[in-house]
């Protein structure tokens, strides 16, 4: 098998290792990313990785995805919890769709309890801090193999 996998991060996590470290770890996205393609890589896959704080990039990228990805790992931030457009560009890619939270939203304040892409994903991974990532890429591999 080959391809590439998006790994797609949204606003705020080019902040990771700094901002609220209490919550969402020490690990920078670089480490994240390094994680999520070391498991990857040995199936035959490449990693192509964007951060943006932007909503329209995010979507963008989720758009051309449809043509140059075979899956979507994607940690949408604070927009997973407003984001209909995002979930609407989500349901335009055919392949797995992986959701990944390091903080456990469900265990948070009340506005978080709520994402707008669950229903466009194959699945979420959330709470398990610098872990989801690793698992997530178990859960993509899966996913392409089935």
């Amino acid at each position: 098998m080959s391809g590439v996998i998006l790994f797609l991060s949204g606003p705020n996590l080019n902040l990771l290792g700094e901002r609220s470290p209490e919550i969402y770890g020490k690990e920078t996205l670089a480490d994240h990313e390094r994680r999520f393609t070391a498991v990857v890589t040995p199936a035959g896959f490449s990693v192509h990785s964007l951060q943006s704080n932007s909503e329209a990039t995010l979507i963008e990228t989720i758009h051309e995805a449809r043509t140059n990805a075979v899956a979507i790992v994607f940690n949408p931030g604070a927009l997973t919890h407003s984001s209909w457009a995002l979930r609407d560009a989500l349901e335009t890619f055919s392949g797995p769709k992986i959701e990944v939270h390091l903080s456990n939203p469900a265990a948070r304040e009340p506005f978080r309890h709520l994402s707008t892409v669950a229903g466009a994903v194959s699945g979420s991974i959330a709470g398990f801090g610098a872990l989801g990532y690793e698992l997530a890429a178990h859960a993509v591999l899966a996913h392409l193999k089935a």
